[in-house]
């Protein structure tokens, strides 16, 4: 242990939530951090509210996450599933569990990725609460709080026969990314190792940052919602897997055609975490900018996905109970 940077396990809980706090934004709640909950204002008395959790192992590895990108992807990935529903993120809960000797630097490093993918993502979002525990996993859950602002939310179920599809945002790239990982930075045994960035070419720098910190397009999801957007979800577990759910929930099929998927298709049907927006939009609808058509809604039949008219594999992409033994996480 040193005086400037003490492990977690050395010092209060008090000492290390004014680390966190002195990074983040003065709070716009109600009631804001420091009491026993946080009081936060819902304007149209509806809250859209999800949870995702990140946990060392299945989730990130350290020799490869920094503690910024850690705090950023947090955000970023629940910031999208408010987005998908055609919300405005306003706050987010955070749960922080640590091992012992994890040092303070690492939790104010978190806090600061926290506090830049608000910003960067969803302004007027902050912090406004959680809690910290000692585990010997480190894991972090967020949840993250939305409004509708008066608008319906859109959901997975509202696809309609004749409808476009349409996504917003990056596919694939972050699979390329985490593939990068897998085969250049691990060791003999299979162990990560930590990243020599100077070993990548450009575009693989820039797919390994899809990766580890991810920028879905936030701000386009309340949009869609205004355009008429029929469904929308994230895309984190890959395109054909989730468009699957969303043809499930809304009793069609959705046919993509793989030209509209880009230079690397099969990495775009199948990769996920790009947190992507996936959303159906009525034919005579003005397209959103930001958005591109990748296929069309047709009636229900034997299969959820159609690729350029041929059946899709809708087990294709991340599902943590199919692929844990993979060890793709």
């Amino acid at each position: 242990m040193t005086a400037s940077d003490p492990r977690v396990g050395d010092v209060s809980e008090g000492t290390i939530l004014r680390g966190i706090l002195a990074r983040l934004p003065k709070s716009g709640a109600l009631v804001g951090p420091g009491d026993d909950a946080a009081l936060i204002a819902a304007p149209d008395a509806r809250v859209v509210a999800t949870v995702d959790t990140l946990v060392h192992g299945p989730d990130f590895r350290l020799a490869w996450s920094g503690a910024f990108d850690l705090g950023w992807k947090a955000a970023a990935v629940n910031l999208a599933d408010v987005a998908a529903m055609g919300a405005r993120p306003t706050a987010l809960l955070v749960a922080l569990a640590m091992p012992e000797d994890t040092r303070l630097s690492f939790v104010e490093g978190l806090a600061d990725g926290l506090r830049a993918a608000c910003d960067a993502l969803a302004p007027g979002c902050a912090v406004e609460g959680g809690d910290l525990t000692v585990s010997d996993t480190l894991t972090i859950a967020v949840t993250a709080l939305g409004s509708l602002d008066g608008r319906a939310p859109v959901l997975r179920s509202g696809a309609r026969a004749g409808d476009v599809v349409a996504v917003a945002g990056t596919l694939g790239r972050a699979a390329r990314g985490l593939g990068i990982l897998f085969e250049r930075f691990t060791d003999a045994s299979g162990s990560p190792i930590p990243i020599d960035f100077g070993r990548l070419a450009d575009q693989e720098r820039a797919d390994l940052e899809v990766q580890l910190r991810p920028s879905p397009p936030v701000a386009l999801g309340a949009i869609a919602a205004a355009a008429g957007a029929t469904a929308m979800m994230d895309v984190s577990d890959g395109l054909v897997l989730d468009a699957s759910r969303m043809a499930a929930a809304s009793g069609v099929c959705l046919a993509i055609e793989s030209a509209a998927l880009g230079a690397d298709p099969g990495a775009a049907l199948s990769g996920g975490e790009d947190h992507g927006l996936l959303a159906t939009f009525p034919p005579d609808a003005p397209l959103p900018e930001g958005f591109r058509v990748i296929g069309e809604v047709r009636a229900s039949g034997a299969e959820a996905v159609t690729v350029d008219g041929r059946p899709h594999d809708g087990r294709t992409g991340w599902d943590p109970y199919r692929d844990w033994d993979a060890g793709r996480g």
